[in-house]
């Protein structure tokens, strides 16, 4: 199976360990640092009653992060001025017509963990993240990862990070949850990961997501 169908809910993806392409280049519909990023007007009227995700403003890529899934295939990630948001872009190639998937993310809460016991309690056998559902915002996701009648383990990524004060890399723990939301070729997903930086320092984050079509987003 490919590693891309891992990524988009038939299996865990693989982590690869190429470091990201330069992230001054334009990327997949001309996304890119200091670029701007707007959304079909009309979107917020279709996804009412549909998604919880609240649509952000016009706003600029301030970083771009890539993370490898080996076999040419990657995820980019164009994280926004306004830091509640990002975009990420499924690719299976280098390509613009390699684009597999396009989601925009809203964090929805991020708890720094400050102890090997407390990242235990969030994540740990207790922890509901990594059953089979997961009960969010009123509304029952689906498990996208692992084949267990329980509990499974997050999956470990990669992911390389520039902006224009820094690069970095963060080590993810992800699990990612979807949802049919009653409209044609769109899912609203549920994505929890615990991040640390170079620095050491640990959080567990979560985003909700919307898929996006390419008719969605102007680049400017």
């Amino acid at each position: 199976m490919g590693v891309i169908k891992r990524w988009l809910g038939l299996e865990a993806p693989v982590r690869g360990t190429r470091p990201a392409p330069a992230a001054t280049a334009a990327g997949p519909l001309e996304l890119g640092p200091g670029r701007m990023v707007c959304l079909d007007p009309s979107l917020k009227l279709l996804l009412a009653g549909h998604s919880h995700v609240v649509l952000p403003g016009d706003e600029k890529v301030w970083a771009r992060g890539h993370i490898d899934l080996g076999q040419g295939m990657g995820i980019n990630r164009y994280y926004l001025d306004d830091e509640d948001y990002f975009v990420q872009v499924v690719m299976n190639g280098p390509g613009a017509d390699d684009i597999e998937e396009i989601i925009l993310f809203g964090y929805f809460a991020a708890t720094p963990v400050a102890s090997q016991a407390e990242l235990l309690r969030l994540t740990g056998p207790q922890s509901p993240i990594g059953l089979p559902t997961y009960e969010h915002d009123g509304e029952v996701f689906m498990r996208q990862w692992g084949s267990e009648a329980g509990q499974t383990e997050f999956v470990p990524l990669e992911e390389f990070v520039t902006s224009p004060e820094a690069s970095y890399r963060v080590e993810h723990l992800a699990m990612l949850y979807a949802r049919e939301v009653g409209l044609a070729n769109r899912r609203e997903f549920l994505l929890f990961s615990v991040e640390e930086d170079e620095a050491g320092n640990v959080s567990l984050t979560t985003a909700v997501g919307v898929s996006l079509q390419p008719t969605d987003i102007k680049v400017l």
